[in-house]
């Protein structure tokens, strides 16, 4: 089997999975009780704390804990917008992961407002038109719409501006969002910035205090991590709680702390950060080859994206073809890849993500994504080619 589906899951890396052992086997007390044997769990969970803190460049404090990526969008967005009574405006993207944009209709039908912001070819944000409500699954096209150069001067707003949430690099497409210029121009309006960074994380480098974001999510089994684990890095100073019962993670997320899918979460992190250039490179290369074999076998395709991506993300349309179908044909031939979004891998449509691209439908409907990791290989590189050319042909 060929494993080219790694943004929707990753392998468990072997030193995580013996990390955690120790706290599913001998040391499984709760952290929250005060005789000795909870101690070295206790220890465990505050040097996991750290090290993620130093992995993206922020306090060990701002660090909460989550049960993933999913949960840390929701808490985000909804720890924001319902902090008080008041009726808000949040501002997101069209090519937002379901978990913000379903965080966003539900917090709509509560009577706060939603701007979806559109992308251009690329999927980056734009910045010349205006914005408009147009809701993620209507193509661009059909609305007109824009991003101002400020984000909520353009129009007057009866809400107030409390929240703007754009993913830092797209789950389908890979592309990577000019995040730290974003966040000025929110916070200068007053707004609090959010980043689902879910794609990011482990895979290229930044720094939360240097990008100036007040929130941000991850996923640990997006970077060789445990799934069910992941965390909200949340600015100090900015406090939302999220649920209530025990005084967990400072008193904000209530609830037994996973110990041992935090410790595997930290040492994955660890890992890939510190690996972090040697990835970068290797799957340049394993992308290269995908790209140049498939160019030279004169197959039409689109590579879906911009040149700012995320390393290993290579979202290729195919003209007159069906994503379903090369996805079970790879199938057959033992790979693994995506059509576009795991998170709708049941459905046969074209996704938001491409529709805001405005991708033509002759070549959208034949998108899939291969997603490579560093385990993956230069022969399997060369595998996956051989095998949509001979598909395709």
């Amino acid at each position: 089997m060929i494993y080219a589906d790694n943004a929707a899951t990753t392998k468990l890396l072997p030193s995580a999975f013996e990390a955690m052992k120790p706290f599913l086997l001998d040391e499984y007390a709760n952290v929250s009780q005060p005789y000795a044997f909870s101690q070295k769990a206790k220890k465990a969970l505050k040097e996991a704390r750290k090290i993620i803190a130093d992995c993206v460049g922020s306090l060990p404090d701002e660090i909460f804990f989550t049960s993933g990526g999913t949960e840390s969008d929701n808490w985000a967005l909804k720890g924001v917008v319902l902090s008080d009574n008041t009726p808000k405006t949040i501002i997101t993207s069209q090519i937002e992961h379901k978990a913000v944009l379903n965080s966003c209709l539900a917090l709509e039908r509560l009577g706060h407002k939603v701007i979806y912001l559109p992308v251009n070819r690329e999927g980056v944000i734009v910045k010349e038109k205006s914005p408009c409500q147009a809701k993620p699954d209507i193509p661009l096209y059909e609305r007109g719409c824009g991003l101002p150069r400020n984000l909520t001067t353009v129009h007057n707003y009866d809400n107030e501006i409390k929240i703007v949430s754009v993913m830092m690099a797209n789950n389908e497409v890979g592309t990577i969002q000019p995040i730290k210029e974003l966040c000025e121009i929110a916070h200068k309006n007053g707004a609090i910035f959010h980043t689902d960074a879910v794609q990011a994380v482990g895979h290229i480098k930044f720094d939360v205090h240097e990008l100036g974001v007040d929130l941000l999510s991850a996923s640990a089994h997006k970077f060789n991590g445990p799934k069910g684990v992941g965390f909200l890095y949340m600015k100090k100073g900015t406090k939302y709680p999220l649920n209530d019962g025990g005084a967990q993670e400072f008193g904000l997320r209530s609830g037994t702390e996973n110990v041992a899918g935090v410790v595997g979460m930290a040492t994955a992190l660890k890992y890939n950060v510190e690996n972090i250039d040697t990835n970068i490179s290797k799957l340049k290369t394993l992308e290269d080859i995908i790209i140049n074999k498939l160019t030279e076998a004169k197959i039409d395709f689109i590579r879906n994206g911009s040149n700012n991506r995320v390393p290993g993300n290579v979202s290729l349309s195919f003209k007159n073809s069906e994503g379903e179908m090369l996805l079970h044909r790879l199938d057959l031939m033992g790979i693994c890849i995506s059509t576009g979004s795991a998170c709708d891998s049941k459905k046969t449509q074209i996704s938001h993500v491409l529709k805001a691209m405005q991708i033509p439908e002759e070549y959208a409907k034949g998108t899939i994504r291969i997603s490579l990791g560093h385990n993956n290989t230069e022969s399997e590189a060369k595998s996956i080619a051989e095998a949509l050319i001979k598909i395709l042909r």
